[in-house]
């Protein structure tokens, strides 16, 4: 517990502290956010406000990370497995780096244009495809190797599973390998997308995210506290996982980072986390899910997004049918913008729908444990 604490604690001072500096560097690179004209009137205010500061909270929780491991060292001996870096760590960090790796060539490009088109749609899409196609390989072809002390397996589990899972693995929903990764690469574009499409008002996808990756923090170190692979915890209602502290310390890490960014992102926002930082937290969140074996789970989990993202196919799907709109503007938030809401109740208010998603999917993964002590 002590290495997640110490993680969400470095996360979010380096964040809070480096964010100022990036506003600075990026006005003064005039790294400025292009918006649509298309949009809301009232956003042509924040034109020009600096974007990218993704890579503080991206760069947080990596430094964190290690922060974190530094404290690992003082583990009791049948635990000390955790301290080295682990395939999951890659994985995770991996995600969440290289998708926003594609996210920052997206902002760089609207930068650089002094447009906000950016990226084409076939480049994004393929470099999700790509960064989901390599991390679902290595998360599906790498067992853990742990063992105790007597040299016996106490762990073979890989980062990711060929299993679908809602709160387990789902035994009767089993894929081949390439089938699995095919889901991760789906998993991982949605996510990112998902975020992505929420992130356009001052603090909101920030918000939503800090309580989605709270929410794995917390399912991640319940998992660590009933594991299968801990040799005194046999129970048959333990989480068979692969490092689970691992996972909760990255997720308590990005949340962390998260808050001390929106320190400097709620309205009215001072930088923007751009493509750099929604598609690196969709990525690493796409990883929170296949990793502590929740796939199912995410859409109520991240249940904002997934709203967020239905009212932009249902607008699409409509117009393209029957000429006609559903909604003012999408995604969601804008219409509710030109319905005359102020941004900040907008984003409060969609911050307790995101907090209901996380209640409710929190309450059925105790109700299942539960259920299995019964």
């Amino acid at each position: 517990m002590r290495a997640v604490i110490v993680a969400i604690g470095v996360a979010f001072l380096v964040s809070l502290f480096c964010t100022p500096i990036a506003i600075k560097v990026f006005t003064r690179l005039k790294a400025g956010q292009p918006i649509r004209s298309d949009g809301p009137a009232m956003h042509q205010g924040k034109k020009g406000t600096p974007t990218m500061g993704g890579v503080v909270f991206i760069l947080a929780t990596v430094i964190a990370y290690v922060a974190g491991h530094l404290a690992l060292t003082t583990l009791p001996d049948q635990q000390i497995a955790q301290v080295e870096p682990t395939i999951t760590a890659l994985v995770l960090l991996g995600l969440m780096v290289f998708s926003g790796a594609v996210g920052f060539l997206d902002d760089f490009l609207k930068v650089r244009k002094r447009n906000s088109a950016g990226l084409n749609k076939r480049g994004k899409l393929l470099g999700q495809i790509l960064v989901g196609a390599v991390f679902g390989v290595i998360a599906l072809w790498f067992p853990s190797t742990m063992t105790d002390a007597t040299g016996r397996a106490t762990n073979t589990e890989t980062v990711g599973s060929t299993t679908l899972s809602f709160i387990r693995d789902i035994d009767f929903l089993e894929v081949s390998k390439v089938g699995a990764v095919i889901i991760f690469i789906f998993v991982v574009m949605a996510a990112t997308n998902g975020v992505n499409l929420t992130d356009g008002l001052d603090g909101l996808a920030t918000g939503a995210s800090v309580m989605v990756l709270a929410a794995y923090a917390l399912i991640a170190f319940w998992q660590y506290r009933h594991w299968c692979a801990d040799p005194s915890y046999t129970q048959p209602y333990c989480y068979e996982v692969r490092d689970p502290l691992e996972i909760a310390l990255i997720a308590g890490a990005a949340a962390g980072a998260c808050v001390g960014f929106l320190w400097w992102n709620t309205s009215p926002a001072r930088i923007f986390m751009g493509d750099t930082g929604a598609l690196g937290l969709g990525g690493l969140i796409a990883g929170m899910a296949m990793s502590t074996r929740t796939i199912l789970l995410l859409p109520i989990i991240g249940g904002l997004f997934v709203i967020i993202t239905m009212s932009v196919v249902i607008q699409i799907i409509s117009f393209k049918t029957t000429g006609k709109r559903v909604f003012r503007m999408s995604p969601l938030q804008h219409h509710f913008e030109l319905a005359g809401w102020s941004e900040v109740n907008i984003v409060v208010r969609f911050w307790i729908i995101a907090g209901i998603g996380v209640a409710i999917a929190l309450g059925l993964f105790y109700s299942e444990f539960l259920a299995n002590m019964t």
